[in-house]
């Protein structure tokens, strides 16, 4: 059985994406590619990333929007902007932002 792909990022980091204009924070990670056959087909074949890879999900932004993006570890850059992410829900996953290390620090969960 192979082991499964390393993630570089993690949660609470802030990313950009390495050809589109967005960036974001990262909220979850998959392993390698989970998200459905629909959404991996819609992208163009000469730019579709490989499955086999970290795949992430963030709360983005760009100029115009906030919004939830999935995106492969091969299309992310750390961002060195060192400023926080205007998404509306960063509050229900993450607490205080540290501009040094440009990540926030994750919301601890209670058990109900």
């Amino acid at each position: 059985m192979s082991e499964l792909p390393r993630a570089k990022f993690g949660i609470g980091e802030v990313v950009r994406h390495r050809l589109y204009a967005f960036r974001g924070v990262i909220f979850d990670v998959d392993p390698v590619f989970s998200n459905t056959e629909e959404w991996f087909n819609s992208i163009p074949p000469d730019s579709r990333p490989r499955r086999d890879q970290p795949f992430y999900h963030l709360l983005a932004e760009n100029a115009d929007t906030e919004y939830v993006a999935y995106v492969s570890e091969q299309n992310l850059l750390k961002d060195d902007t060192g400023s926080p992410v205007r998404h509306p829900q960063v509050r229900e996953y993450f607490e205080g932002f540290d501009p040094k290390n440009n990540a926030y620090r994750p919301r601890s969960r209670s058990a109900h």
